[in-house]
């Protein structure tokens, strides 16, 4: 299983960060590597398609099921030509049980995207994943973890074109910032978002290997891979957890459908194909939304309140009854008297299980007395005279009238149509005030005609589960989590009950006027109170210069928070140009000037300029993509709604008139916040372009 140091691979001095490629080099022979190491990959995945089931399988659905499972192994085992197969090599001081290292005296390891073995089943690739590789994220002067050697590969494409090395067992060798990391960084952005598994930092690699059975909360501002980190982290899961995940299933919730098309390709690349993505909107479709809410309506539905004024609507159905119940069986009649059915359902209503469960229980509850009356007189019934009692017609007319059944969409309908019907069960929870304001001014007639809201959609959402148990997940991520009011929590929470989650976010982005006011509340809503709270606070992605400039935000919009202090060593491309005109040529200039060097473009502005700026862009020919379409080399350009552009990054940005992003929101501390959004999505550089005047906070 081991391959042995060979000397001749180690470079010829440790502090040139770059080795230049030469016939003699090692870079020749890591090229090899590769090379045998694709070759190898590709025997893996032609063994698969080779695998005959025509007579392994006794029915046509197992064979289906089997057919399935060799076709998401062949995507798994895909080889993309222009990313790299592995990334980086460890080589071992000890052999196993010496000082807790994972490695055999000598051996190397070459660390990927996923595991290659060749034909004697020896790893020529180890998955990023593995106990022996995280040494690769974690290891350092300060404790090398047993490794001698830390080696990074550099690459053009899928080319290897450079490597670097650290000799971390080497007390000589001082400790010096990774050349080819920040190369990584700040390669150009073309295309959906890419993963980060060549350059996960320490501090990120704890969150995404720690365990299954707890929820993180991770605080991160702009450019500190939060987004990245919570998707590695389901990659990693899965590997830990393949067996019970494959079971309870894995979630990628994301804010908007722009957002979830920019991630999408993440997993994939790491080679998991089963992670299904979705927005809250999605997880609570009931009813088709057609309507809006004005804000203040939007936050008192998407309070917490309103799920106990929801269980009480809900349980209001039941009533006592007044009368017995008879069953006639054959020539005898069988009579459970009023006081005893009252006792029953005031028992299963002490038990608080879910209404619809308490339902289906209370005819098996008048069965079993009337089974018990039975063995008194002498008759010994069994369960199918339960069954058959339960199933009677008196037995389900008691059952109708005393616990009815209850319809989600319609109790809510009327809860927001009947002003009498919300006072009573929104008394002590609700003020007048607030009562008035969810009610409809214009009662809908039924469901299907009714213009429903988000926030009426997650109402139903949760009654739904007051009356049915929602499924849960084995791991739910939720990215972008500081924008959810506590009902939105609450529907993410109920998919997750047995299971685990990472809440993923940043106050100082939050731009609803329910944002997130602390992460403790947060998983308190989700259900998640024990969750451990980690905040990043390195920045990866945002130059220097720009997560400065907008962190002069930061003391009106989340006063105490830490600001991102950026590690690049390239501070950036940054500017701010004032305009003598409020046209949009300006705009365009710097579109131009943006787009003359290599990677994305992002244009992004205050929602109402958006079409202004699309007819500037269309007259001067200058092609544009919308939020969520996929940048090529030949369009590079995007143009962004700052409402579109959180969750997003480009090489280069041009924002148009930050006072106008303010202004386009319901109040300055929200449209700060929103401005900071858009001054925090480039990587390389950023021009802001103003006719009017800046924000005070800017200067």
């Amino acid at each position: 299983m081991s391959r042995p140091v060979d000397d001749a691979l180690d470079p010829r001095d440790p502090r040139d960060a770059l080795a230049p490629l030469d016939p003699l080099d090692p870079l020749a022979r890591e090229s090899a590597h590769l090379a045998s190491s694709r070759a190898a990959l590709r025997a893996m995945r032609e063994d698969v398609e080779s695998l005959d089931i025509s007579d392994v399988t006794a029915n046509w659905v197992n064979a289906e099921v089997l057919a399935h499972q060799i076709d998401e192994r062949i995507k798994a085992l895909a080889d993309l030509s222009d990313t790299p197969l592995f990334f980086g090599r460890l080589d071992y001081l000890h052999a196993p049980g010496a000082q807790g290292a994972e490695g055999a005296e000598g051996e190397r390891f070459y660390i990927g995207r996923r595991h290659v073995h060749d034909a004697e089943g020896d790893p020529m690739v180890i998955d990023w994943r593995a106990p022996v590789s995280q040494p690769f994220y974690r290891a350092s002067k300060k404790d090398p973890m047993d490794i001698a050697l830390r080696r990074r590969f550099g690459y053009t494409g899928g080319d290897l074109t450079a490597y670097e090395d650290e000799h971390l067992s080497d007390p000589a060798e001082a400790a010096r910032t990774s050349k080819l990391l920040q190369q990584e960084i700040e390669r150009p952005r073309v295309g959906p978002m890419r993963d980060i598994v060549a350059t996960i930092q320490p501090e990120q690699d704890e969150i995404v290997r720690s365990g299954l059975g707890g929820t993180v909360c991770v605080q991160g501002g702009p450019g500190t891979g939060k987004t990245a980190v919570g998707l590695h982290r389901v990659a990693y899961l899965l590997y830990a957890h393949r067996e019970r995940l494959a079971r309870t299933g894995t979630l990628v919730i994301g804010p908007n459908r722009s957002f979830l098309h920019y991630i999408e390709q993440v997993l994939p690349a790491l080679g998991e194909l089963s992670v299904r993505q979705a927005t809250v909107d999605d997880l609570v479709a009931h009813v088709e939304v057609r309507g809006t809410d004005e804000a203040a309506a939007a936050v008192v539905k998407g309070d917490a309140r309103m799920a106990e004024v929801l269980r009480r609507a809900v349980y209001s159905h039941v009533s006592m009854p007044t009368e017995a119940v008879v069953v006639v069986r054959g020539s005898r009649r069988w009579r459970v008297p009023a006081y005893e059915l009252e006792e029953t359902v005031r028992e299963l209503l002490a038990r608080d299980i879910r209404y619809g469960a308490a339902r289906e229980a209370l005819p098996q509850r008048i069965a079993h007395a009337v089974l018990v009356q039975m063995e008194r007189s002498g008759e010994a019934p069994d369960d199918r005279v339960q069954d058959a009692v339960a199933r009677n017609s008196a037995v389900k007319a008691a059952v109708k009238a005393v616990w009815p059944p209850v319809d989600p969409a319609k109790l809510v309908l009327r809860l927001l149509s009947d002003p009498d019907f919300l006072a009573v069960h929104a008394e002590g929870l609700l003020s007048e005030d607030e009562q008035k304001t969810i009610l409809w001014a214009k009662p809908a007639r039924s469901v299907k005609s009714a213009r429903w809201s988000v926030a009426d959609a997650v109402l139903i959402d949760e009654t739904n589960d007051i009356v049915a148990r929602t499924p849960s997940l084995g791991h739910v991520v939720l990215d972008e989590a500081q924008d959810l009011s506590p009902m939105q929590y609450r529907a993410v929470g109920r998919r997750c009950t047995t299971g685990s989650a990472t809440v993923l976010g940043d106050l100082a982005q939050g731009t609803t006027p329910w944002a997130t006011r602390s992460w403790d509340e947060a998983l308190a809503h989700l259900g998640k109170s024990e969750g451990v709270i980690e905040e990043l606070t390195a920045g990866f992605r945002v130059p220097t210069d720009v997560i400065t400039y907008a962190s002069r935000l930061l003391p009106s919009i989340a006063p105490g928070l830490t600001p991102v202090a950026s590690i690049r060593e390239n501070p950036g491309f940054f500017e701010v140009r004032p305009s003598a005109s409020p046209s949009a040529d300006e705009v365009v200039a710097a579109c131009e000037e943006l787009l003359r060097n290599e990677g994305s473009v992002g244009l992004i502005a205050a929602d109402a300029r958006v079409g202004v700026l699309a007819e500037a862009l269309a007259s001067a020919g200058i092609a544009c993509l919308g939020p969520g379409e996929e940048t090529t080399r030949q369009t590079r350009l995007t143009l962004v709604p700052a409402s579109l552009a959180k969750g997003l990054e480009y090489d280069y940005v041009v924002l148009d008139e930050p006072r106008a992003v303010v202004d386009g929101e319901p109040d300055e501390r929200t449209g700060l916040r929103r401005l900071y959004v858009a001054l925090t999505r480039a990587v390389s550089g950023l021009i802001v372009v103003h006719a009017g005047g800046l924000p005070p906070q800017l200067g």
